[in-house]
């Protein structure tokens, strides 16, 4: 490349927008490793601070409980172009800045996406309300701030159902495992890791289907 060429080069590059350059940073503790990397420079750097501390924090724990197994690398990027809430994908989680901005206190959506990391189900035999509502569930049992985000398992409604995912289906999870037994969201978290799941282990693991536990919850909802 000539030289002209090359300082024409630098001098393009001098003028894209700051928002394309990512800045990326890698941390080790304890046998995991986090790199965090943003394209958004107005990022509050305390909010980056507790994005990174609620990983170390929940992850292990997630691990521990769920799946040691679970991959030790991990990626953070906060977005600019992507316009959801946040998303995972093969140890990716990618995060949307303007979430970040409207919803700075939200700090356990890192623990919810996490959980799909370790959750690990792969081409799962399982349905993705099954997926989404253990995902919530884990929130809610290792959140490190849900009350801060105003984050809660909502009332019982006579329109809900368990197969309406996320929250719903997390407080029914809660519910059976204080109300039926404990320990069977563990399992069939596991079911679906190893590509065992049939809607029979509900039966299995508590002696009643699905629809039998959801009549129970609905006729004594209390956690």
């Amino acid at each position: 490349m000539k030289k002209s060429s090359i300082l024409a080069f630098f001098a393009f590059i001098a003028l894209l927008p700051l928002s394309r350059v990512s800045a990326q940073e890698t941390i080790k503790r304890k046998g995991y490793t986090l790199t965090f990397e943003s394209n958004f420079n107005e990022l509050d750097p305390q909010l980056k601070k507790r994005l990174i501390e609620t990983f170390f924090v929940v992850y292990p724990k997630l691990s521990k409980e769920y799946n040691p197994n679970t991959l030790k690398t991990v990626k953070f990027f906060i977005d600019t172009a992507y316009k959801g809430v946040a998303a995972t994908s093969n140890g990716i989680v990618t995060y949307s800045s303007l979430w970040m901005v409207k919803h700075p206190e939200d700090i356990d959506v890192v623990t919810h996406e996490v959980m799909h990391i370790v959750q690990d189900y792969g081409n799962s035999v399982g349905p993705g309300w099954l997926t989404e509502g253990i995902a919530d569930y884990a929130r809610y049992k290792f959140g490190v701030d849900n009350p801060g985000a105003k984050w809660a398992l909502p009332p019982l409604k006579p329109e809900h159902h368990y197969k309406n995912s996320y929250r719903i289906t997390a407080r029914f999870f809660a519910w059976i495992e204080k109300n039926v037994k404990q320990g069977t969201i563990k399992a069939v978290d596991a079911s679906l890791r190893d590509h065992t799941y049939k809607p029979e282990i509900w039966t299995k693991l508590t002696g009643k289907d699905l629809d039998g536990l959801w009549a129970d919850y609905v006729n004594n909802p209390e956690l």
